[in-house]
Order: C-alpha cells, then structure tokens, then sequence
C-alpha cells in the first residue's frame, strides 16, 4: 500500500443494487462499480480525508461478505479536468473492509479547492473510474480569515422523508464545509418510525440492525440516496455519531432500544455499529493513550477551532427519566478523558471563537404541564411526560455536573465565545446558556447555542399529524414562557442550517423544507440569529448573513 505524498488507508463499506438491475436503468460499468458515490472529510490545512465503495461484483452487496480483492489509484488535481494532478496513491480493498476505501491525504496546499477521483486497477472491476468530487481544505492553523461558512445538519431518517436539504446544501458553493451533529443514519426496522404519514420509503434490512452485516446495509443503503451523494461530492464532511447510528438512546451499557435477550450483548453491537460507521463516513479518528475515538477538533485559521464531542459511548445511565436530577459528581455524560480535553481544549484555545460539535442540548429545557395534544407529542419525542418535569435526561440537564465543569472551566479562563451547535431534538433553537436559568437574564449568560431541526426526523407536528405550525406554535410558546434563555424555538420545520462566522459575530441562519416527503422540495428561509464576539447573548438578525 503506497502513496505519494499521502498516507493511505483502506477500509470496508457495504454495496446496493445488482448489476442486471443497474443495466435495466442504462447505468455505466462505472456507477455500477461505485454506487455509493465518493466523499470527504475532517479537512486539515494540508490533507483531507478521501472515501469511497467497490462493488466489484454484482453480488458484493454491503454486508454480504463476497467480492475479491480490488486495486484502485485515487487522484488529487487542481482542476476538474485533473490536467493538474497535485498527488496520487494506490491502495487495495476487499470484503474484509467490505469493499470501503479511505484515504488520509497530506501535501495538499491551506484553504484550497481540489478535485478528486478513483480509478479501479486491478481485480473484477478493473476500468471502472469514479464521478469526480471536490473538496476544501482548512486555512493554515496561523492565517488571518475572515469568514468562514458551515452548514450544519442533523437526523436523516431514511423512511421519514427525502433528503432534499442535502440537495440544498449542495447548491451553496460559499461553504466550506458540512457538519453533521449526529442521526445520519437510524437503526430501526422497516416501518417502525415513519414520517407524518407512515414510511415515505423502507429500511433495509427490515428488522432493527444488530449485526455488522445490518450495519454495513443501512449505511450502504443510506449512501445510494441521490441528494447524499450529491453533497458528499460537493464539500467535506465533520461528523460525529449521536444514538441512533448504534441505538435509541444509548449509553456506556445500553440503550433503550436494546434487548440483551433478543440481541444480545450490548458491547457486541456498539462494535459492529462503530466499525460499520468507521468504514462508511469519511472521519478521521483521534488516538489517544493507543485508542481511538471519534471526539477530535479541527482548526480554522486563528478565527475559529471545532471540537467534536461523542456523548454516547463514555456516559452513564441518565439517573430517572423523570422528575429533578440527583446526578453525583461521578456522574458522566462525557467521561473524564474527553471533558479533560474538551475543558482544557476551550481554556488554551488561540483562536477567536470555540465552537462545540454537540449531539443533544445543552441550555436547560424545562417543561410545565402543556395541552394533551400537545404534551403528547412532546413526551413521544423526547421523554417528557404528561404533567412536565424539569429535565429531559438524556440531554445535558441529566448530567448537570459535567454540564458544570465545562461551562465553569470557560467562564473561569474568561472565554467569551463558546458557543455549541447541537442537533438530535428535531427542533430549532437560538440559545442564550444561562448561569441561573431561573435567575435569567439578571444572572448572566455561560455561553450560546444553535440548535438545528431534523433533515427529516419526526418532530411535533408530525407526531400529532397536526398541520404544520397550529400545534407546534402553541409548543414552541409554552416552552418559551419557560424558558426565557430560549431566545427562538419552532418545533415543527424541516431542513438545516448555515453558519457564518467572522471576528465580529457568529450567525445562524435557518432554512426549511416545504415538504420532506417531496423529493424535489423547495425551502424558505426561516430565521437568523446571531452572537456577537464578547458578548454570549443571542440577537435576531434582518436577514442571512452574507
């Protein structure tokens, strides 16, 4: 295994749709051989991770364990037209790595646009030559920038709706990156958690995925989507998992939606979803003390640094789904190792801002009891029952301390510009994080927070099939009026979000779908709110930012 000026390094992906079926739609040898497209990520100033799948026979499927060895020659250019190839490498895959390449390219040049490609060398699919993606790289860990641009997505449930805000997304050349907060892919059997109406398309396989075969199926089924492909293609990627690419509502031991004695044990299947998922995404893992883990942080420039939490393989059992919170000292949600490095990581940052990758709220949400309709809804989605609690535990507010020490190690280092993006509770949220939220404003502010809605997870409306903003609205008022640090809330849009950061602000702007269940949906855009450098307070903004 070589490469030129990259380290390379092949890893295994799962395939979809046989050749005679493929023939029937007139698709060439090509898109047969790479059906799952190609994709980047976790750029770096010099180097950018590269990804794709071989299918090299019509019966290597993700997850079915058959197909030879491939060869392939992936290319770098400066130009579409790859007159200029920057660097070049070889690397091999097979049915070990099910059939998933990736790459961990260097000697690439800071906050550059590239072109890539593979092409298939050796063994049954020799010939065959990738679509063409393109990428972006980081600017150099010490330059002056002036904008950067993210968008930033969360829960993709494949059954749910089309993933038209991918298609959107894909048409802003301005950004420089996606970030998705976690819910890329959700491991329920076919017709288990639909959209307002039932499945707009089925899962496979059918049942709830447990083994590494299911594993490698969904992510491979989840990557012929037309709309991921497209964006994939198109900029790179920031990941990091939140439950539902192991289990609803996991933990260090479990998850809800895990029966040991039906599919047995938890750590068997942690396993199986985490190596499937190290195959299919274009992330590069941290090591730490010979580990490896999924938290890590990305730099850009002196204007901003990007740490990536992972909130479920290290935390414990939230102590109650309902009523106040008795978490101890010792309780996690985060383990000691990452709040280390999360806490120390914000306290010497040299840059501007310190922005956190964040897969569940982190702002107090609190509940009194609401309307039946309503409240019914609410519960369904995150756990609130019927006549209100404080916390909803699988959040931050179930782990109140760890929430303590990494807010208190910011504001004790005088950090200014914390600020989490967050997803997993298919709502949209402006945030201000308060000292004392029943003190607010008077007490002061931690830190801010965006919080973006599902591409096409349920949210309330669709969980009451109520039209869209009659119900919600009522929700999104009732949780204002107990939460005054919720600066904005709507509890019932689709779609996803566009970060704009530059030294003076840092600003979200929502867009969303028209309808999640029409795959060539329009969108609107919903809301902007911003924070301006120094001052941990939310302010709604005229319009976009530009």
């Amino acid at each position: 295994m070589g490469a030129a000026g990259a380290g390379a390094l092949a890893l295994g992906v799962p395939a979809v749709a046989s050749t005679a079926a493929g023939a029937a739609r007139g698709d060439t040898p090509s898109r047969l051989v790479f059906q799952h497209g190609v994709a980047s990520g976790d750029p770096l100033p010099g180097g950018v991770i590269l990804w794709t799948r071989v299918t090299p026979t019509a019966d290597a499927a993700p997850g079915s364990g058959r197909g030879g060895r491939s060869s392939l020659i992936w290319e770098v250019a400066a130009d579409r037209s790859f007159g200029s190839v920057v660097v070049s490498g070889a690397v091999s895959t097979d049915a070990s790595r099910d059939h998933t390449v990736k790459v961990d390219v260097s000697g690439l040049a800071p906050k550059a646009l590239y072109w890539y490609r593979f092409r298939v060398t050796g063994g049954p699919a020799a010939g065959a030559v990738s679509t063409v993606g393109r990428t972006k790289t980081a600017p150099a860990t010490d330059a002056d920038v002036a904008k950067v641009k993210f968008g930033v997505v969360s829960c993709s449930n494949w059954e749910a709706g089309y993933f038209a805000a991918y298609r959107h997304l894909a048409k802003r050349s301005e950004l420089d990156a996606v970030v998705h907060l976690g819910d890329y892919i959700y491991e329920y059997g076919a017709g288990e958690y639909g959209g307002k109406n039932g499945p707009v398309r089925t899962h496979r396989p059918a049942h709830d995925i447990v083994s590494l075969a299911d594993y490698r199926i969904r992510h491979g089924q989840y990557k012929t989507d037309p709309d991921l492909q497209q964006l994939h293609g198109t900029l790179p990627f920031i990941v990091t998992w939140d439950d539902h690419e192991t289990a609803d509502n996991s933990y260090r031991s479990g998850a809800e939606n895990h029966d040991p004695a039906k599919q047995g044990s938890w750590a068997a299947r942690k396993a199986n979803a985490d190596k499937a998922y190290y195959e299919w995404m274009p992330v590069r893992p941290a090591v730490s003390a010979g580990n490896r883990h999924i938290y890590r942080r990305l730099r850009y420039g002196r204007l901003l640094e990007l740490s990536m939490l992972d909130l479920r393989t290290y935390r414990d059992r939230e102590a109650s789904r309902f009523g106040k919170q008795s978490d101890s000292n010792t309780t996690t949600i985060t383990g000691r190792a990452q709040m280390e490095w999360a806490s120390g990581g914000i306290v010497t940052s040299p840059t501007t801002w310190q922005f956190i990758g964040n897969s569940v709220m982190v702002a107090p949400f609190l509940l009194p009891p609401l309307n039946p309709d309503t409240t019914k809804a609410l519960t369904d989605l995150v756990g609130i029952p019927e006549h209100g609690v404080p916390f909803n535990t699988d959040q931050w507010d179930g782990y109140t301390k760890d929430r303590a020490r990494l807010l208190d190690a910011a504001d004790r280092a005088g950090r200014k510009n914390v600020v989490f993006l967050t997803g997993d509770i298919h709502m949209s949220w402006a945030n201000d994080i308060p000292r004392n939220a029943g003190d607010y404003p008077r007490a002061g502010t931690l830190g801010t927070e965006f919080v973006v809605t599902s591409v096409t997870s349920n949210n309330v409306d669709d969980m009451v099939k109520a039209p869209e903003h009659t119900v919600g609205n009522a929700a999104a008022a009732a949780i204002q009026a107990t939460n005054h640090h919720a600066r904005w809330v709507d509890t019932d849009a689709h779609g996803y979000g566009v970060l704009t950061v530059t030294s003076a602000a840092a600003q979200m702007d929502w867009y969303s779908l028209n309808d999640r269940a029409d795959k060539h949906t329009g969108e609107y855009h919903a809301q902007s709110w911003k924070v301006g450098a120094g001052t941990r307070r939310m302010t709604k903004a005229a319009g976009p930012a530009r």
